[in-house]
């Protein structure tokens, strides 16, 4: 069991944005669905794309882009080619 007071907990130092950015990384990937009308924020060297279509992007841990794909399966597929353990953010 943990010794720390509420207060104590609400004031003990987050974890720097870059260290929790690091977490996993190399481990896990997260599977995101995305829209192609935003596929030139994460991946600014994608063609352009005919807008509304509904696409899967694989991001790393601290989500630096992987892959685009249009199918989650083939972006599970990657993940799992590359020894990342792939999660899905909704």
């Amino acid at each position: 069991m943990n010794d720390l007071t509420i207060t104590e907990a609400a004031t003990a130092p987050a974890i720097d944005p870059a260290e929790f950015a690091a977490l996993g990384e190399g481990h896990i990937a997260y599977v995101r669905p995305i829209r192609s009308d935003e596929v030139r924020a994460l991946f600014p060297e994608a063609p352009e794309m005919s807008p509304g279509l509904d696409l899967f992007a694989l991001l790393s841990a601290s989500g630096a882009p992987i892959m685009l794909t249009d199918s989650r399966e083939v972006a599970l597929a990657n993940a799992m080619a590359h020894s990342l353990y792939p999660v899905s953010l909704h």
